[in-house]
């Protein structure tokens, strides 16, 4: 029998290089996804976006992170240095132009490795 109060254990791992494993663009997100990721709940979901990019090394958030915040108008969702996660939000337009900016800065002064920006 499984006993009920097991601990979960969790290994994180990252791979080693200077990546952009995922950059996903999420047009028009249902408002749920908002509130459950902790984002700005004072959003016009109808012109809405969110985007998403991981990355290693994971210190590399903070780098695109500043250049998302100068590149266009958008707000900091999430920034984590120790998951290489960035989660911005905007105006469609504005999120895809601060992950092209991030995607070919990495690509073309950092010398990653950049994966396809997709988008739902």
């Amino acid at each position: 029998m499984e006993e009920k109060n097991q601990k979960m254990r969790i290994i994180q791992e990252t791979v080693p290089g200077k990546q952009i494993t995922l950059a996903h663009l999420i047009a028009n997100p249902d408002q749920i996804i908002y509130k459950k990721l902790g984002l700005n709940p004072h959003v016009d979901y109808q012109k809405s976006s969110i985007g998403i990019i991981t990355m290693t090394p994971s210190e590399t958030a903070i780098i695109a992170g500043d250049l998302a915040v100068k590149t266009a108008n958008i707000d900091l969702g999430f920034v984590d240095r120790f998951s290489g996660t960035l989660i911005i939000t905007g105006k469609i337009s504005e999120v895809e132009s601060a992950m092209r900016a991030i995607t070919n800065y990495a690509r073309n002064a950092l010398g990653f490795t950049i994966c396809d920006v997709t988008r739902t």
